[in-house]
């Protein structure tokens, strides 16, 4: 579909650097589209050098045309219909724009990720960049993962939960109430909002709403955003800025006022030259006449020596269980290296390295999930919860039952299954071995426990 776009916009790039109208304006009115997938590395072998393991019935997902700035991007040569692959619901790879994939780079050349690490994900919905974060960053380093729209949350809840990783806390606040961790972030990722244009190419109806009023008033919010999270940051630590904006007023203007109001130090980065990225008064702009991917800015900066302290964690002494609990854990999952929260009745698993800094957050944030949900225990009994089923700390011990194509469908829509023989009880269900969710069979039916919210709606 050919897009259209606005003249103001237009005449507002010109002087830009890399801006070339004529090829901009072919490709946007040509209707060309680009479709990209970024792998889950915890449940897809051969992420590296080799055809991604997603493939399934969708044939788009077969492709695999590596994304050059990241280890896990792969373009698609066609758009399939997600929905109808299981794979995506198990959480095997994220549907995510690959210009935005450039963020790996960003963390890869300012930061030692192979150390334990806190980030900060600022506006995470709907989690392209969280879970992109979490294949980066050592088990034993937190994430957590913040949207201030609580229905966006939800949403992010979601798709962390598919990801499978038990060291994130997904929180629901506005920027500003991080300011109560002083100096506590090694790396705080802020993508922005911003006014959209980079994505008119995908969202045509995006462009009703655009106006340079609206550039300067999501200019404006930016950089109450970014000076209201700002002391959050350690002494020697990385703030990675990003918009899906065109505007230089949300871009590299933004840049030039974190330099000269906030006094933080721009990070240059290397940026091969075959990738056609343009580097743009401290920052790096993706135009899509130049490269495979949408509109896309980003910049990094690195935070100045002060006299701040940091935040000083109280100690945490973990919640206990009783043997008997935690032999009805170890039935489920891999127990060693994990400590066990209650939730009310829920129990939750995180990485035992993190319970004190978990513990802390979750008594000043608002807290939409962490960790793991596994369940609850009745009488001696694990009732699993869905991310258990998702995770990567599920034991191999526990059951399961491989779904053909059809049959995971009919699972995925909450319908009935009918799945002659096998044990009795709680069992996981996979598609091409990669769990799917919860069955429980009993003597005369079998009872579908995949989560009404997520079920597959359409035919």
């Amino acid at each position: 579909m050919p897009v259209h776009l606005p003249t103001d916009l237009l005449n507002s790039l010109e002087g830009i650097e890399g801006f070339d109208k004529e090829s901009f304006v072919k490709l946007h009115e040509s209707g060309e589209q680009v479709t990209s997938i970024r792998v889950n590395p915890f449940k897809s072998s051969n992420v590296r050098h080799e055809t991604p393991d997603t493939a399934s019935h969708v044939s788009g997902l077969t492709s695999h045309e590596k994304i050059p700035w990241s280890d896990y991007g792969y373009y698609l040569d066609s758009r399939p219909s997600f929905t109808f692959d299981p794979l995506f619901h198990a959480g095997c790879y994220y549907v995510q724009e690959a210009s935005s994939m450039f963020l790996e780079q960003a963390l890869k050349q300012t930061v030692d990720l192979s150390g334990p690490l806190k980030v900060l994900d600022l506006s995470a919905a709907p989690g392209g960049k969280s879970t992109h974060i979490l294949s980066l960053i050592t088990k034993d380093s937190l994430l957590v993962s913040n949207e201030v729209i609580r229905s966006r949350a939800n949403i992010l809840k979601d798709n962390i939960l598919k990801w499978g990783c038990a060291n994130v806390i997904v929180t629901n606040n506005d920027p500003k109430d991080f300011q109560k961790l002083e100096s506590y972030f090694d790396v705080i990722v802020v993508d922005a909002p911003c006014s959209g244009s980079g994505l008119f190419r995908r969202e045509p109806d995006a462009i009703k709403e655009w106006s340079e009023q609206n550039v300067m008033l999501c200019s404006q919010r930016q950089q109450r955003i970014l000076a209201d999270v700002l002391p959050a940051l350690k002494d020697g630590g990385v703030l990675i800025y990003s918009t899906c904006s065109y505007s230089s007023e949300e871009d590299e203007q933004i840049v030039d006022w974190l330099r000269d109001e906030l006094i933080i130090n721009n990070e240059q980065l290397i940026i091969d030259p075959g990738w056609n990225i343009v580097s743009s008064g401290g920052g790096y702009r993706f135009w899509p006449d130049k490269v495979k991917g949408e509109g896309f800015f980003i910049a990094c900066f690195r935070k100045e020596k002060s006299n701040n302290k940091g935040t000083i964690l109280p100690k945490v002494k973990p919640d206990k269980f009783s043997r008997q609990e935690l032999e009805v854990l170890r039935k489920y999952l891999e127990i060693d290296g994990l400590s066990f929260l209650r939730h009310g009745k829920m129990l939750r698993a995180i990485p035992e390295s993190l319970l004190a800094e978990i513990s802390f957050l979750a008594a000043k944030f608002r807290v939409v999930n962490c960790g793991t949900e596994i369940g609850e225990i009745i009488k001696d009994k694990l009732v699993p919860e869905h991310a258990l089923a998702l995770s990567n700390i599920l034991s191999d011990a526990v059951g399961r039952t491989e779904l053909g194509y059809e049959q995971a469908i009919q699972y995925l829509k909450k319908k009935e299954l009918e799945l002659p023989g096998g044990s009795m009880g709680w069992t996981v269900v996979t598609h091409k071995d990669h769990p799917l969710g919860w069955i429980n069979k009993l003597s005369n039916r079998i009872n579908n426990y995949y989560p009404k919210e997520l079920r597959i709606r359409k035919d």
